[in-house]
């Protein structure tokens, strides 16, 4: 995973309907990503999600320019860490590339 001094990362565990989703956050220049991992249904591995909120520059409260409810296609990760690192890599080079995926 890339780390930068202009990084900051959080990762926490959330029960959700009995499953339980994992998640990492960071900033990313004027962006805050928020990357999740969700147990696939049957247990065949792990779906990643992500959200991508414009957070600097933006007036009165942070605005959500991208989401991805299941990143690539719902492919199922081996774990869910591999799943948060894709998703964040994702949301890291859409950012990157001010792709007009990005609704601010």
């Amino acid at each position: 995973m890339h780390n930068s001094a202009d990084d900051s990362r959080t990762q926490s565990q959330w029960a959700v309907g009995g499953n339980h989703m994992q998640f990492d956050e960071r900033t990313v220049g004027d962006y805050r990503i928020f990357a999740g991992a969700l147990e696939a249904p049957m247990g065949d591995g792990y779906i990643a999600a992500m959200i991508v909120q414009r957070v600097h520059g933006v007036p009165n409260a942070p605005r959500e320019a991208y989401r991805d409810e299941s990143v690539a296609c719902g492919h199922r990760w081996p774990s869910a860490e591999a799943a948060i690192a894709y998703a964040i890599n994702r949301a890291a080079e859409v950012i990157r590339q001010r792709s007009t995926l990005l609704a601010c």
